[in-house]
């Protein structure tokens, strides 16, 4: 679930899971699986940034952690 605002500045949750499409005509427009649309006040950009961090927070994952210069030197001499 995420926490979004509608155009008219009244709080909105949804099921991230149920969202189709996302437009931008301006306003961003989010079509759901169901065909409901609601119109929002954040970016297309930002509605993706809060479901990634929201499936993140349910997985437990961090997400893809790629590895310091330094600990591949550090690897690399080791050898």
């Amino acid at each position: 679930m995420i926490q979004l605002t509608r155009i008219n500045r009244i709080p909105l949750v949804l099921n991230s899971d149920l969202i189709e499409h996302i437009e931008v005509t301006p306003d961003t427009v989010i079509t759901m699986t169901t065909g409901q649309k609601f119109m929002v006040m954040e970016s297309a950009e930002e509605v993706i940034q809060r479901v990634i961090a929201f499936r993140r927070s349910i997985s437990g994952s961090p997400g893809i952690v790629l590895p310091d210069q330094n600990d591949m030197t550090s690897t690399e001499e080791g050898r």
